[in-house]
């Protein structure tokens, strides 16, 4: 028996278990392969400005209140589980080769100029100069000095530490449905018969929370990202760089001293598990056009793992109309940079009875609406 039965050990999970357990809760973590999933393959970014878009403002709030939290954060878990988790804050530069591109960068300028965000628009010249790898071709850019990048992987080794160091158990299991008793969610039902009684369940499966048995209807699908890491790295960029190139985009993410992650596909190909030729293909292409350099670089790995994606790209957080089943999924891109308001917020939820008024606009409520 426990108080707090979390399906999931990502980064998600492991933000609410850790959370709740410092505040004093019983909490038992089920994954059977915890750090494996989406964590595993995000490039880390920490980027509500860059990723700032219209009708998605409640998103962009979320998401800078959770980047506020960041470096108190990293620091609080370096702590608490001796892993330092590669925050990196040199910036963001976004950059464009051509005309089209160009539009889009003004557009999105412009929209973060009306909501008051910090991002510098320069030339191609000043592009290079902030980061001189950069291709001759680019046409110009925009400098958003707020927007850094973590390294999930690290990061997912420290929560993991820091857990288990505040009493977080963690079950090696797969997780097979939620146990719902007299219309109450009263636990996990484990592979090969296992059952975890809890006084509360939370989902945190990311893009597998929609298919877990017991699970009321969730508008949680799997979204589909093909993504590389290269070595040999060390020197050619100082930050984060994001580029449209002819209208695809595609991001080079330095990290861990001479690697860069260079990513990603988006595809709705449901749980396809596939790495592509077409897929590195064009992202190698992009990423050589944006900076030549990477062609000299060794590549090392390539795989696909599945975004959580939800119908507005927001995260279900609360309640979820299963009494006894709290939502924690749907992060889409943001799992890494929500991690540390999520795991506050759904924390806050189980000790007081309420959920912070930051997290309320995204209850599953808002798809019922």
């Amino acid at each position: 028996m426990t108080e707090i039965a979390v399906a999931g050990g990502g980064l998600i999970g492991l933000a609410v278990a850790w959370r709740c357990a410092q505040r004093g809760l019983s909490v038992t973590v089920v994954d059977e392969a915890s750090g494996t999933g989406a964590s595993f393959a995000a490039a880390g970014m920490l980027a509500p400005v860059t990723e700032a878009a219209y009708g998605e403002e409640p998103l962009l709030q979320l998401c800078r209140a959770s980047l506020q939290r960041y470096p108190g954060f990293a620091a609080e878990l370096a702590q608490a589980s001796g892993v330092e988790v590669g925050l990196r804050t040199a910036g963001t530069l976004v950059v464009g080769f051509d005309e089209d591109d160009m539009r889009a960068l003004s557009a999105l300028h412009t929209f973060q100029q009306e909501l008051g965000l910090d991002a510098e628009r320069l030339t191609g010249r000043e592009s290079r100069r902030q980061e001189p790898s950069l291709s001759p071709r680019v046409r110009g850019g925009l400098h958003v000095p707020g927007d850094h990048s973590v390294d999930p992987r690290a990061l997912h080794r420290a929560m993991l530490a820091a857990a288990a160091g505040a009493g977080v158990r963690m079950v090696r299991a797969r997780t097979e449905a939620v146990r719902v008793e007299s219309g109450r969610a009263t636990g996990l039902r484990l592979a090969g018969g296992q059952e975890l009684t809890g006084d509360v369940v939370v989902l945190a499966l990311g893009a597998h929370s929609a298919s877990l048995p017991g699970v009321p209807p969730l508008p949680v699908r799997p979204v589909k990202g093909q993504i590389l890491r290269l070595r040999g790295a060390a020197g050619l960029l100082a930050g984060t760089v994001r580029a449209l190139v002819r209208g695809r985009q595609v991001y080079l993410v330095p990290y861990a001293g001479d690697r860069l992650v260079v990513g990603a596909t988006v595809e709705d190909r449901g749980f396809d598990t596939a790495v592509t030729a077409g897929g590195v293909h064009d992202l190698l292409h992009d990423a050589i056009d944006v900076v030549p350099g990477v062609s000299e670089l060794e590549l090392v790995e390539t795989l696909a793992r599945w975004r959580p994606g939800s119908p507005d790209n927001a995260p279900v957080l609360g309640p979820s109309g299963l009494p006894g089943l709290v939502l924690a999924t749907g992060h889409y891109r943001n799992g890494v940079l929500l991690a540390p308001v999520t795991g506050e917020a759904i924390a806050e939820l189980l000790t007081t009875g309420t959920l912070p008024e930051l997290a309320e606009p995204f209850t599953v409520d808002r798809f019922r609406r």
